[in-house]
């Protein structure tokens, strides 16, 4: 009987050293080692009529709330032999875990009229229940798992021997391929997640929920694996979990509902990992505030359901800017100067709608004259301020280059590097952000003399100058030829 009562779903005998030593109502049961924060609920199901402890033998009966319970086809025969005046005796080798969560299942519905003859939330790490009537008790608590006792003192100490189950959540940081707490991600960029369960034996109404920001858009579940504790690799969880993205009323994205069934087989620490992927939006917070992916467990009694905290990740995307300015003065800020944004390979060019970045597409072949022709939306002019804004972006390298300069000035020769590489982290834990700006540098040439001007009055000194040296030379040989004669 002690192998068959030490398991995750127990119950607890409360028996008299003899029924005239022990009146109704003198039983105790304790808890120690409670879980806080958690409702430890008993129910009596059977009543002790008399015992004796020379022989160590009990007599059973079924209370009358359980009496339709210890004699239904699921019980009788099977967990509990009853006799003819309804005397209650276990049968070898039954499985008492499976019975209590028959039991369990039982009190919990609602159309069965079973009430509870205690129930306690402990504050503290110990939960007493005294005055109770003796006999065969069921003991429940909202970590969804029974308390383990065997003992034949009708003052009954249970240690607690189970554990919250928890979760973790993570983000895989796609320049590194790890997971953590935090990633940066373009906009329109798929973001790959993964959250573990570590369950806990008895595990009941297991449901992962999972709340994503308006930042983040959910496209899907990938993968739900079991890693059990004694196995070397996970296998596939198919067919043991539902998931719903609609109908959901606690502000959930989406939610993983795991059956009863599979619940029933988890033992103490079994790992069961959940991945899935969102997408950054045009709505993603720029900068250090980051966009928020919270999840969390729900388990335990549905009449008293409990959560783990939430766990929660940060995704974060950056912005940058530009400048254009004219021959060394960046108060002279240069308009209609026409950029592309590469990424770090210059072999695709970003989608900018309204200032953020809403993908990438690949850069057109140059055509036979050797000019490219620029796909819709990638191509940015400067405004009257000199100044172009793309957000949105991952940490990465970019190129910005120039496809067509300000009238009267150079277009650039070569690219231009951005690098971007977010926030930084103080020692408070705080980020700091600053907007990557890049100043780019434009300069006009000299103005080239023109035929029509300064080439023609060179032509009219030059013949003026001519036409007195003839003149001259004229008069000269005039007077040269009277003085002959």
């Amino acid at each position: 009987m002690k192998k068959t009562m030490s398991v995750l779903l127990a119950l607890v005998l409360l028996l008299a050293l003899s029924v005239p030593a022990m009146a109704a109502g003198e039983g105790t049961i304790t808890i120690n080692n409670a879980v806080v924060g958690q409702t430890y609920t008993i129910y009596r199901i059977l009543e002790l009529e008399s015992y004796n402890s020379t022989t160590n033998a009990y007599s059973y009966k079924a209370t009358t709330a359980w009496n339709e319970f210890i004699n239904s086809d699921d019980i009788k025969g099977t967990y509990m032999d009853v006799d003819a005046q309804g005397y209650v005796t276990w049968k070898d080798g039954a499985d008492a875990a499976a019975f209590a969560k028959l039991a369990r299942a039982y009190a919990a519905n609602a159309s069965n009229n079973v009430t509870a003859q205690g129930t306690a939330n402990a504050d503290s790490t110990n939960v007493t229940f005294n005055n109770l009537e003796l006999g065969y008790y069921l003991v429940d608590s909202t970590l969804g798992t029974l308390c383990s006792l065997d003992t034949t003192n009708p003052t009954v100490t249970i240690e607690e021997k189970n554990a919250k189950p928890s979760n973790v959540k993570t983000v895989e940081e796609d320049s590194t391929g790890a997971y953590g707490s935090t990633n940066d991600a373009d906009i329109g960029q798929t973001v790959n997640f993964k959250s573990t369960i570590t369950a806990q034996a008895g595990a009941e109404n297991y449901v992962f929920h999972d709340a994503m920001s308006i930042g983040l858009t959910y496209t899907g579940v990938t993968g739900v694996t079991l890693k059990r504790v004694d196995a070397e690799a996970a296998t596939d969880a198919s067919g043991n979990y539902e998931i719903k993205t609609e109908g959901l009323t606690d502000g959930c994205t989406f939610e993983v509902v795991f059956t009863q069934a599979f619940c029933d087989t988890l033992k103490a620490n079994d790992k069961i990992e959940i991945s899935y992927t969102a997408t950054v939006n045009k709505n993603a917070v720029v900068g250090g505030n980051g966009n928020p992916n919270e999840s969390h467990l729900s388990y335990g009694d549905q009449n008293h359901p409990t959560s783990t905290p939430d766990s929660t990740t940060m995704t974060y995307t950056w912005d940058m800017s530009v400048l254009k300015y004219a021959n060394g003065n960046k108060n002279a800020p240069l308009e209609n100067a026409e950029f592309v944004l590469l990424n770090g390979a210059k072999d695709k060019v970003a989608v900018v709608v309204g200032g953020r970045l809403t993908g990438w597409t690949a850069v057109p072949e140059a055509g036979a004259d050797g000019a490219i022709t620029w796909p819709e939306n990638t191509v940015l002019a400067t405004g009257s301020d000199g100044k172009i804004a793309i957000a949105g972006l991952d940490s990465d390298t970019y190129y910005l280059r120039e496809v067509k300069a300000p009238d009267g000035y150079n277009k650039l020769a070569n690219d231009v590097p951005v690098t971007i590489t977010g926030a930084t982290k103080g020692n408070d834990g705080t980020l700091t952000y600053t907007t990557v700006s890049t100043e780019v540098e434009n300069k006009s040439g000299a103005e080239l003399p023109s035929t029509g001007g300064v080439g023609t009055t060179v032509f009219y000194v030059v013949g003026g100058l001519m036409v007195l040296l003839a003149v001259v030379l004229l008069v000269t040989r005039k007077k040269m030829s009277a003085g002959k004669d």
